[in-house]
């Protein structure tokens, strides 16, 4: 059985009290016997202050983002060896609010997977439709080919190495979430899709939900064969919701 993985990725929210107050709430609730591994992902400057509280715990820590380039003159970036050496094991690629605010392609996103896995990180793929795809019946299309442009750019060995999250756009921060069974169906897709090419891999792949996860559909979400944890955004910001759906996995 493949361990759960739920993932709290704070975006650009916190303040020194707030994230104390947070990681402390998680660390309060954790029981180490449970089969799911928590991930905590804080914007960058708290990545030392969550990484002090979380040490010596089974608390993961993961960025939002890095970049393509090892180093070098590139003002404003973070490589993924800072990353590392600030005590991440994963880091975000292709978030959906990096490909629709920043204008980030498939082939930077597949660049990032591999600069991440260079660095030692294990890479969170992101990928998921918009509204208007969904309605124009475009959701497979679209998940094949993100999928697709990491396969082709990194080689289907480097998922092992790897998570994928399926985010559907249009229930990201809007309070809509895609119906289990819409969620599992896409979630069969990529194994499926990633099976084709390694079946090994394939099943043991996390590959979790990311669109208004909270306490009451987490159960139901995960509860499908394929849905493997959850990437949650706005649910993670309090801890009592958070660990509720980690006690849900």
């Amino acid at each position: 059985m493949r361990k759960r993985l739920i993932a709290g990725n704070w975006k650009m929210n916190g303040s020194k009290p707030m994230v104390r107050e947070l990681v402390s709430g998680v660390l309060g609730q954790l029981d180490q016997g449970r089969s799911a591994e928590v991930l905590l992902i804080p914007p960058f400057p708290y990545l030392p202050l969550v990484g002090s509280m979380t040490e010596n715990t089974p608390v993961l820590l993961g960025g939002q983002d890095l970049s393509r380039q090892a180093s070098g003159a590139f003002t404003g970036e973070v490589s993924g060896e800072m990353l590392a050496e600030w005590g991440c094991s994963h880091v975000l690629v292709g978030h959906s609010e990096r490909r629709s605010l920043h204008g980030e392609d498939d082939a930077l996103v597949a660049a990032k997977f591999q600069a991440a896995q260079a660095a030692g990180l294990q890479p969170i793929l992101c990928v998921g439709e918009t509204l208007e795809e969904r309605e124009a019946g475009q959701t497979e299309a679209v998940v094949r080919r993100q999928v697709g442009a990491v396969i082709e750019a990194a080689g289907i060995a480097a998922f092992a190495r790897a998570v994928v999250a399926y985010e559907p756009v249009w229930a990201i921060g809007t309070g809509q979430t895609a119906t289990p069974e819409q969620a599992q169906a896409v979630h069969a897709l990529i194994r499926a899709q990633i099976a084709s090419e390694d079946a090994t891999i394939a099943g043991r792949l996390q590959i979790l939900y990311g669109g208004s996860v909270k306490p009451d559909n987490a159960s139901d979400l995960f509860d499908r064969e394929d849905i493997d944890g959850g990437l949650i955004g706005g649910a993670s910001l309090t801890a009592d919701s958070f660990m509720a759906i980690y006690k849900a996995a």
